[in-house]
């Protein structure tokens, strides 16, 4: 979808902004989408080429618009979003190439928003049934006008892998039912309560944490950054972290190396500038931590 922002419209939406990270990082990384049979569903695909994301899954729409996101900062340059109902990307149909994709994927990505409506949330659902070798990573960004508590629970049942953001933690906590006196204590009882082998919580400029149904308790401090904005960000964090993590390197590297790229991408305008994985080692060496 296009994300409206108040200096002009930048190609969006969690799934191509993670494709994009994933492939600047070396992977190979596959959106599963659909698009308008108009004028801002053609630019999609147009900017899709440039940015060498693949539109071979991304299906046409001769109904329902492309999607679109009014995109608002607050002072302290946060992004606020407001969606547009019923477009395209909620009437994502299940296929054959869609099935082939998951099944061969290392990692299935999905997210909360394509889940408002019947036929991407039930292609979604079929999706994750059938790829029972994929790791199922669930980026439970929330909405402010959608969330239903039955839809997020059956994904996050589905989930091997959760990232919740931390100013979304008091809410999700209250329609899940789940008192907790600190972070640590909520990101046990999720991963306890559904069976989840990791809970990542991203805490803006103050890094991340992140609960191991195994392993136990993670953190990794914020970066000392100048931040331009913090769009794609979130992103940026999954994409480094998959790529270390599929690529065998230990839990605790694939999450300083997620840290370290969502912390590069609040440097850059936007979530698809342009950085590789000797970029973000290169900012891990000059950059400082906080303590």
């Amino acid at each position: 979808m296009w994300d409206i922002l108040p200096k002009g419209k930048v190609l969006g939406g969690t799934p191509s902004n993670l494709v994009f990270r994933c492939n600047s990082l070396g992977e190979e990384g596959h959106l599963l989408s659909r698009v308008g049979d108009d004028e801002l569903g053609h630019a999609a695909l147009k900017r899709l080429e440039e940015l060498k994301i693949s539109d071979k899954n991304v299906q046409m729409d001769f109904e329902f618009p492309t999607g679109e996101v009014q995109v608002s900062f607050n002072k302290n340059g946060e992004s606020r979003y407001k969606v547009k109902a019923d477009v395209a990307f909620d009437h994502i149909e299940f296929s054959p190439e869609a099935l082939k994709l998951a099944r061969e994927a290392d990692c299935l990505f999905f997210g909360l928003l394509p889940q408002r409506y019947g036929l991407s949330k039930n292609t979604i659902r079929e999706l994750i049934k059938e790829s029972p070798d994929s790791i199922h990573f669930f980026d439970l960004k929330l909405f402010e006008h959608f969330f239903d508590v039955n839809v997020v629970s059956q994904l996050l049942n589905s989930a091997h892998v959760v990232r919740i953001k931390e100013k979304e933690i008091d809410f999700l906590a209250g329609e899940l039912k789940i008192p907790f006196a600190n972070y640590d204590e909520f990101l046990e009882k999720i991963s306890k309560q559904y069976k989840i082998d990791l809970v990542i919580l991203t805490l803006g400029e103050n890094g991340i944490m992140a609960y191991h149904s195994s392993e136990g308790m993670f953190s990794d401090p914020g970066y000392m950054v100048e931040m331009e904005d913090n769009v794609g960000s979130g992103m940026a964090f999954s994409a480094g972290f998959l790529h270390y993590y599929l690529n065998g390197n230990s839990l605790i590297d694939s999450l300083k190396f997620g840290n370290a790229a969502g912390a590069l991408n609040t440097t850059m305008r936007g979530a698809t500038a342009y950085f590789n994985k000797n970029d973000v080692l290169q900012f891990m060496k000059q950059t400082k931590q906080y303590n």
